[in-house]
């Protein structure tokens, strides 16, 4: 079984010549109670006796919620003999896609030939009884060849479907399906010309996230009782029109018997409560009167979903209504050198529902074709570096509990090469309930230590670079603010990135880099972003910068400087600093601090402080 990524053109063109000669009595081409669909399709003559009317079993396939994959769950084959009409009535519950919805498989009693795989939306592919493969051995048509399909795929939801299959006897087989669809209407689709082993045909139906109820089931009206919106941004910046935030909003819609459908965001009357005027908490509100078939309901249906209209929008990663598919969205590689940890931080949010709803590490080549590792969040993993990972939990962690304080969770991780053919990483994630929880993952192996990249990725969730140090309005005084500090053991060094925004007016108006001792009581050194520092060590440092700078020039181009900061701990009472600032103006200035002393190797903390200026960490 396998699909082939072509659809056939070619129509029916065997009309019978006979169709042209005068019949006699006891000799009509067509008798009186023959089937119409047949007559109309211009097929040989059929006995109507010969209509063997059909269940197959399970008389339900699939499951409710439309979650059972393609190609996992089968009815019973039935033999279809030389010369007969099998018809089969169902009603067909459709899903997301034109693919989702029945599948009907002819082949042979030993499974091992598919005359033809026939879908529900006008295409299909198989071997043919010559066993080519080709989907040119049978004709296609469609009720109207310029079918408006997303009409169609909400009509399948909950259609009455009626198919015929006729094996002919000479080798090949037609199909015909009609179907009353849920919105009234009805449309067919037809196959012509299958070749088939007429002695050895046999059909059975599979599904594809959709679900049938075989029998004739009587397609019922139903009231709205329950919706849920999709779609609906976790954030929307101050200002934003209305129409363009909530674009993408649809909703699910339950019936008092249980079905569900999704609607289209111009058939809801939405609202924001209280306005999105102003930065906050808002409440979207939809309203929804249409009952299952499309005619006002009884009463409306009431949705509503949380967002926050912000001032600022952060980097993200991962659609923010945390719907994106595993591996849908990458933040940008970064590469790690040999000993260098690399700090990130970020907002995690997530979707709930399963562990692995959250972020993941990817340890990758540059190229990305060798992973090294990929990291959940929740303690599992794969690669080919994963199988020498000891990988650690806080002890005793309930699972149920971190999966619930993820959603909001801030997150900083650490990733390290160190150097020797392996890498570590750590995640400390402090979550909604307050409670820090702690993923290690160490000795990861296989890795090119001079060819080491990371990024994150998504499955149900997504990841704001929302870690800010200052006032976003740049007016925070000299030591006003604070990142958090991170140890550095000896001989590591670790690399941060983060945008520098300033307020202008003065060189020292930007990011500060802190080394001191745990409790902050002895300051090894105090750097600015321009050549100037102080503390302890400060008078041993060899501070160097790029020859003949324009400092006019650097002060302008640092608001929304992208700067990367390497802080070392050479091991020996020695600290290097680095800092690699792209401006604004495109162009790349560095600022080095070397060989600051009267360091203890043992106790050497840093981080990074502000005056009139704020930093986004990625």
């Amino acid at each position: 079984m396998k699909y082939l990524n072509k659809i056939a053109t070619a129509c029916c063109a065997a009309a019978l010549g006979m169709l042209t000669l005068t019949s006699c009595e006891g000799g009509d081409l067509y008798k009186i109670n023959a089937p119409d669909w047949l007559a109309e399709m211009g097929q040989k003559e059929e006995d109507p006796s010969s209509i063997v009317e059909t269940t197959p079993n399970p008389s339900k396939l699939g499951a409710a919620d439309n979650t059972t994959g393609w190609w996992t769950e089968f009815t019973d084959d039935i033999k279809a003999e030389s010369g007969k009409t099998y018809q089969v009535k169902f009603t067909n519950f459709g899903g997301a896609s034109n693919w989702n919805n029945f599948v009907l498989i002819l082949r042979n009693e030993a499974k091992d030939v598919e005359y033809a795989v026939l879908r529900a939306d006008n295409w299909g592919w198989g071997t043919g009884y010559s066993g080519e493969e080709s989907d040119a051995h049978f004709a296609k048509k469609m009720e109207s060849a310029d079918r408006d399909w997303a009409t169609w795929l909400k009509a399948m939801s909950r259609a009455k479907c009626t198919l015929n299959l006729y094996n002919y006897g000479d080798g090949t087989a037609d199909v015909k399906v009609t179907m009353l669809g849920s919105d009234g209407n009805t449309y067919t689709q037809e196959y012509t010309g299958v070749s088939v082993d007429k002695d050895n045909l046999y059909f059975a139906f599979t599904v594809d996230n959709s679900h049938i109820e075989f029998g004739d089931v009587d397609v019922k009206d139903s009231e709205p009782v329950a919706m849920n919106l999709n779609g609906v941004a976790a954030k929307v910046k101050l200002g934003t029109s209305f129409e363009d935030a909530f674009a993408n909003v649809t909703a699910t819609v339950t019936f008092a018997d249980g079905v569900a459908k999704e609607v289209e965001g111009k058939d809801l009357q939405i609202q924001a409560v209280p306005d999105m005027n102003s930065v906050g908490r808002k409440t979207l509100v939809a309203v929804y009167n249409k009952t299952y078939l499309g005619e006002n309901a009884a009463a409306a249906v009431i949705g509503t979903a949380e967002f926050e209209i912000v001032e600022k929008m952060y980097k993200t990663v991962g659609a923010t209504d945390n719907t994106g598919a595993f591996w849908s969205d990458h933040s940008e590689a970064i590469k790690v050198a040999p000993g260098e940890t690399f700090v990130s931080y970020f907002t995690n949010y997530t979707a709930g529902g399963a562990n692995w709803n959250n972020f993941l590490v990817v340890l990758a080549t540059a190229d990305g074709a060798t992973e090294y590792s990929v990291l959940r969040a929740d303690n599992f993993g794969w690669g080919i570096g994963w199988g020498a990972c000891a990988a650690t939990i806080e002890d005793g962690r309930n699972w149920d509990e971190w999966a619930a304080a993820m959603d909001g969770a801030k997150v900083t991780t650490f990733v390290t090469n160190n150097g020797d053919g392996t890498a570590d990483v750590k995640a400390i994630m402090v979550g909604n309930n307050g409670k820090t929880y702690e993923q290690n993952y160490k000795g990861i192996n296989t890795v090119d230590p001079n060819n080491f990249y990371f990024h994150f990725t998504i499955e149900k969730a997504h990841l704001e670079f929302d870690a800010v140090t200052g006032d976003e309005n740049n007016t925070g005084a000299f030591w006003s603010d604070h990142s958090p500090a991170h140890k550095i053991e000896a001989n590591q060094t670790f690399v941060t990135r983060f945008t520098n925004y300033t307020a202008g007016g003065a060189n020292w108006n930007n990011f500060l880099v802190v080394l001191a001792t745990a409790d902050g009581a002895t300051e090894y050194s105090v750097l600015r972003a321009d050549n100037f520092g102080w503390g302890t060590g400060w008078g041993a440092c060899a501070a160097t910068i790029e020859d003949g700078r324009n400092w006019d020039e650097w002060a302008a181009a640092m608001d929304g400087a992208l700067v990367t900061a390497f802080v070392t701990n050479n091991g020996d009472g020695t600290a290097d600093v680095k800092a690699i600032m792209v401006g604004n103006n495109g162009k790349t200035y560095e600022q080095n601090y070397m060989g600051i002393n009267t360091i203890d190797p043992d106790n050497f903390y840093f981080h990074f402080t502000i005056e009139k200026a704020h930093l986004v960490f990625e």
